[in-house]
């Protein structure tokens, strides 16, 4: 039997798996319980993924390309780019 390599496995793409709001939101809550500020920009990037990387650009005023750029793993976008991410997947940032 030959060995298998981690890079024969398929990657996960947590965006395939975020098909409904409910899901996004809770994905979202989830790691922001977890206090991690790098885990909770990739997942607003997996988020604007799931909901379409051309229909975030369109409603936040930035280019798709950016976006991808921003979201990049170990990428730390500013907090307009993060808060207009927010709002076009239908997010709200809020102080309770």
């Amino acid at each position: 039997m030959a060995k298998r390599r981690i890079s024969d496995l398929p990657v996960f793409d947590a965006a395939e798996h975020l098909d409904t709001e409910e899901a996004q939101r809770a994905y979202l809550s989830a790691i922001l319980e977890e206090g991690d500020t790098e885990l909770f920009l990739q997942a607003l990037g997996d988020v604007a993924k799931a909901k379409g990387m051309s229909e975030i650009a369109e409603k936040s005023g930035l280019g798709r390309e950016s976006l991808y750029k921003a979201f990049a793993p170990g990428k730390k976008p500013q907090f307009e780019t993060v808060f207009k991410v927010a709002r076009a997947a239908g997010l709200e940032i809020r102080i309770l």
